[in-house]
C-alpha cells in the first residue's frame, strides 16, 4: 500500500488530538510545581520560611521607571514638574528605560514622550551649547599664545562635541571643541 500525502495529514491531525491534551496536563503540572515551590511553609521551629532559596530574607530590588504626566513634545526641555517615578509591574519591560529623574530631568526629546509611558534614554539629547548659524567665539590657545576670532558654526552640538565652524573673518573652515561657556577651541591640524 502506498502512502499519500493526504493520508500522511489525517495520520499527523489525529496524533495531534491526542498531543495537546497531554501537552496541557504537563504545563498544568509544572505550573503547579513551580507555584508549590515558591509557597511559603512553616518549618519545625515555628519560623516562616520559603522553599525558593532564599536564606538571607532579603527582597529583590523593586524597579522603576520615570514617566511624564503630560504629553511631551519634541525639542522640549524635560522639567521635574512633569514627570513621576513609579514601579515597573510589567516584568516583559525591556530596554534602557529612564528608572530615576537624573537621568531625563534638563534633557531634550527627540521625539514626542506621551503620558504614562516610559522615556527611553536613546529619545533624549543633551541641550545645545551652540546652535547652527548663531554666532560664537573660537578660541585657539598654544602656551601663552591665545587667538581669539568670530565664527558661525555649521551644526548643532552640545557641550563636549566636535564640531566645523566657519571663520566669520576669513571664511576657512575649522574644528574645534564645544566648550561650557559656548565658546569653541580650535584643534591644532
Amino acid at each position: 500500500m502506498m502512502f499519500r500525502p493526504k493520508d500522511r495529514l489525517r495520520t499527523v491531525r489525529s496524533a495531534a488530538r491526542f498531543v495537546q491534551p497531554a501537552l496541557r496536563r504537563l504545563l498544568a503540572t509544572m505550573l503547579c510545581a513551580a507555584a508549590l515551590s515558591t509557597m511559603t511553609t512553616t518549618g519545625a521551629n515555628g519560623q516562616a520560611g520559603s522553599l525558593t532559596g532564599a536564606q538571607d530574607g532579603a527582597q529583590p530590588a523593586s524597579k522603576t521607571a520615570v514617566i511624564p504626566t503630560e504629553t511631551i513634545y519634541p525639542g522640549q526641555t524635560i522639567d521635574e514638574a512633569h514627570l513621576q517615578v513609579v514601579a515597573v509591574t510589567n516584568p516583559d519591560l525591556a530596554g534602557d528605560y529612564a528608572s530615576g529623574l537624573d537621568q531625563v530631568v534638563g534633557k531634550i526629546t527627540n521625539r514626542t514622550l506621551l503620558a504614562g509611558r516610559v522615556i527611553f534614554v536613546a529619545g533624549l539629547r543633551e541641550p545645545y551649547a551652540v546652535e547652527r548659524g548663531k554666532a560664537v567665539r573660537i578660541v585657539y590657545s598654544n602656551g601663552s599664545l591665545t587667538i581669539s576670532a568670530g565664527g558661525s558654526p555649521l551644526d548643532n552640538a552640545a557641550v563636549g562635541d566636535l564640531i566645523r565652524i566657519r571663520n566669520t573673518d576669513s571664511g576657512m573652515i575649522v574644528s574645534g571643541t564645544v566648550m561650557a561657556d559656548g565658546t569653541v577651541h580650535v584643534v591644532a591640524k
